[in-house]
């Protein structure tokens, strides 16, 4: 770990670039994991001490994230805006009451709780089949109902986790339409900008959040963000291909996170 007040100026700038880079690509490929990956880089590798001004970064960082990744999905036409912007406008107050609630406990708690659920999440996308061309999808009275509820729930957990929440997003929006994932990722970019924005806000507002950091993560990010979506497109191509890269990466920062977290959390009890 490198302490910040001590690490030179130019190795600094040159984690945060690195980071971002990484942050964005993984974005641009999956829709989310960004912010999960964002906030161990931040602690492990740049060395912030606070979890949660590590989380306040990484919503600033991953909301501008996502919101450059999805200019990319919409270029391609893998976005489906009414679905994605009722999923996210009900999400926002789930964002805020959970980012609340998270602020009030300790983050090492946090961390390993969030990594279980992740690996819950990873089995659940191993399992789900894709299918259809997503260009049928539409909002409608019988989805409009799940995408609201499926939108508080996944705004809440993101919020109190303080991440973008892109991995529950996804599966979220796909249960709810039926939409292919290509689709669920390029829609779940919109509510992963709209959470990572409230998330983002409701921590700086306690002054939990370096600006600095945030913006060298949102600087790499802009190419990584670039190669993701590419790739995304790429994958699309071969079936389950998304679901099991999805997987893969979810699991591998689960395990890590916990082996990082578990002690100090379970020191608290």
């Amino acid at each position: 770990m490198i302490p910040l007040s001590l690490a030179p100026s130019l190795l600094q700038g040159v984690l945060g670039l690195a980071s971002g880079s990484l942050v964005g690509f993984v974005l641009g490929l999956v829709g989310g994991g960004g912010s999960i990956l964002a906030v161990p880089l931040l602690i492990y590798l740049v060395g912030v001490e606070s979890p949660h001004v590590a989380i306040g970064t990484a919503a600033v960082a991953v909301a501008a994230s996502a919101a450059i990744n999805l200019v990319n999905h919409a270029r391609g036409g893998t976005v489906k805006w009414r679905c994605a912007g009722v999923f996210a406008g009900s999400g926002i107050v789930g964002a805020f009451l959970g980012s609340t609630i998270g602020k009030m406990v300790d983050g090492q708690a946090l961390i390993a709780a969030f990594a279980v659920l992740m690996l819950v999440v990873a089995a659940l996308m191993v399992r789900r089949k894709d299918k259809g061309t997503g260009a049928e999808v539409r909002l409608g009275r019988e989805n409009a109902p799940k995408l609201v509820g499926f939108g508080l729930a996944a705004g809440a957990l993101s919020g109190f986790f303080g991440i973008g929440g892109g991995f529950l997003i996804v599966p979220g929006l796909a249960l709810a339409t039926g939409m292919p994932m290509l689709y669920a990722v390029g829609s779940s970019l919109v509510a992963v900008t709209a959470f990572g924005l409230t998330t983002a806000a409701n921590y700086a507002a306690s002054g939990l959040v370096d600006w600095t950091l945030a913006g060298l993560f949102v600087a790499g990010a802009f190419l990584g963000g670039l190669l993701g979506a590419r790739s995304a497109r790429q994958l699309s191509g071969t079936k389950g291909a998304l679901n099991r890269v999805f997987a893969a990466l979810i699991v591998a920062v689960a395990l890590f996170m916990l082996a990082q977290s578990l002690p100090a959390a379970l020191s608290l009890f």
